[in-house]
């Protein structure tokens, strides 16, 4: 079976890609490049012993993903492709808006015309805002979201509830990803952030190798027992094999429309600072670094509830944090190598 994965050489779609073959299935990858960068399918081709199958242009054309239906049967879609750093996103509203949603307006658009009813669609754990209850399930009243990020992907989440309830032919789960790291532990792929790093881990390793200077703590007077951020982290593939879990359940549904969410997270929560101490143990490394300013968008404290996935995809997650960042290094230290 064919799964189109728009962006599919970001971070997680790369370990996704790999997690669907692991799997038998035939990923094909949709990736401008725009965000995420070519020496990845060089790294799936390592690991995968073959070349991914990969369309470099945008899932934004409809006559792009038109194109795509006709030449490959596809038999499902992973919708990965986004723009997603909270910064950028409270200072480029627009931008996000028409990307994370119009992209999504299309692909819906396009997967009705050409009868293709199974999507995953990516979405993220800032659509809770700051929960008053932990951890927090998937019925867990919304509180106001803290960036144009974090709406844009409870905006999507709703035009997919939308959809399925007029009854179209739509057949469509979204994970709620907590904090994913770590890297594919053969090291041939990993988080590859384009400039400074938005995400934490990655900030981390590059301090670690020297590239940063120091790494700055954002705010240590939050109401967790350190004082900095708690977040529930998940090594990248076990999330990735959340998808493959989420779409052979899909595909073994009947019904014509379904609509799903799951939270997909480790289940508990991590503190900032546990997690620079914990890299530092599993490094060996001391990391420089300093206490800052909040950042404008960041939540105190988040982390899942994943009853829910377990008990009806069969899925939980299998790595620990240490595994995770001990992968994150290794990949930090080939590519300092190259």
């Amino acid at each position: 079976m064919n799964i189109l994965v728009t962006g599919g050489a970001g971070f997680i779609g790369s370990h996704t890609v790999i997690a669907l073959a692991e799997a038998g299935f035939t990923p094909i990858i949709l990736d401008d490049f725009s965000n995420s960068d070519r020496r990845v399918l060089r790294g799936l081709e390592k690991i995968l012993k073959q070349q991914p199958h990969c369309y470099a242009e945008n899932c934004h054309s409809p006559s792009v993903l038109s194109r795509v239906f006709r030449e490959q049967k596809i038999d499902g879609v992973i919708h990965f492709a986004a723009f997603k750093s909270v910064g950028e996103s409270m200072q480029e509203p627009l931008k996000y808006y028409d990307n994370n949603i119009g992209s999504l307006i299309v692909l819906l658009q396009t997967m009705l015309e050409h009868d293709i009813p199974n999507l995953i669609f990516s979405s993220s754990a800032t659509v809770y805002g700051q929960p008053n209850v932990l951890p927090v399930k998937e019925d867990t009243p919304e509180q106001p979201v803290a960036s144009v990020y974090g709406h844009t992907k409870l905006i999507g989440e709703e035009i997919l509830r939308d959809v399925a309830a007029a009854q179209k032919p739509l057949k469509a789960i979204s994970l709620r990803y907590f904090n994913p790291i770590g890297a594919h532990p053969s090291a041939h792929i990993g988080e590859l952030p384009l400039g400074v790093p938005n995400n934490l881990v990655p900030f981390i390793t590059q301090t670690a190798a020297g590239i940063r200077p120091m790494l700055t703590v954002f705010g240590q007077d939050y109401p967790t027992p350190d004082g900095t951020c708690l977040r529930d982290y998940i090594h990248v593939m076990d999330l990735a094999e959340a998808h493959v879990a989420a779409m052979q359940y899909l595909l073994k549904q009947n019904g014509p429309t379904i609509y799903e969410v799951f939270n997909v997270g480790m289940g508990r929560g991590v503190s900032v600072l546990e997690l620079v101490k914990t890299f530092e143990m599993v490094s060996g490394k001391p990391l420089n670094h300093r206490i800052g300013e909040r950042r404008p968008g960041d939540v105190a404290a988040v982390y899942a509830d994943v009853s829910k996935i377990r008990t009806q995809l069969g899925w939980s997650a299998k790595r620990e944090v240490e595994e995770a960042l001990r992968d994150a290094w290794r990949w930090q230290q080939c590519l300092s190598q190259h």
